[in-house]
């Protein structure tokens, strides 16, 4: 398994070793001995799985607020996808700042997100299918969104002209300065 530090304290890519013969491959998408052993302390409480029909489906900036934030491990299952984090935590040095990974099928690569960032992608490919872990269970009070768009973001979605399909949640989600629920940064020594 390789782990590569991304430009967002944190944030990591993370690629596990694939087995090939003629068959096809096999892969440990994880590992809880390699994870740690790696640094990588996170208990995962729920799998998710979605599937997109068509490309430039952009689902996010999505986040959870305490006590149900999460930690995310992202794969793409069938296609492939943009993936954005976007850290949130106020004080944070990099505040309001992004990193953008391009995930696949093909390439098998994963993101890991912490808590503190909110977590977006856009799909590239059409029958996309994305699978990820979450350190906390899904709760509808503390789930909060921004808007993908939002100026002060700048994200650079490779849209290629394209106009996102977006839910109806996506549409209506204010800009990061609007949204009351966050984090605070902490320096916890987290590299």
């Amino acid at each position: 398994m390789q782990v590569r530090d991304l430009a967002l304290v944190g944030v990591k890519e993370i690629t596990p070793q694939r087995f090939g013969d003629a068959r096809g491959f096999f892969v440990e998408t994880y590992n809880e001995e390699r994870f740690r052993d790696a640094g990588l302390l996170t208990t995962w409480v729920q799998d998710n799985h979605s599937y997109s029909a068509d490309p430039y489906v952009l689902r996010g900036l999505h986040f959870q607020s305490e006590p149900f934030a999460q930690d995310k491990l992202v794969r793409v299952l069938k296609g492939e996808i943009f993936d954005v984090a976007v850290d949130i935590r106020k004080g944070s040095p990099t505040y309001r700042q992004w990193v953008g990974l391009y995930l696949s099928a093909d390439k098998g690569n994963q993101i890991l997100v912490p808590k503190g960032f909110a977590h977006g992608f856009l799909t590239l490919t059409p029958h996309v299918e994305v699978a990820y872990k979450v350190s906390a269970p899904y709760a509808p009070d503390y789930d909060h969104n921004i808007r993908w768009d939002d100026p002060d973001l700048a994200i650079n979605w490779p849209l290629e002209g394209h106009t996102p399909q977006l839910s109806g949640k996506d549409a209506r989600a204010p800009f990061l300065k609007d949204q009351m629920a966050g984090f605070t940064y902490q320096d916890n020594g987290v590299r």
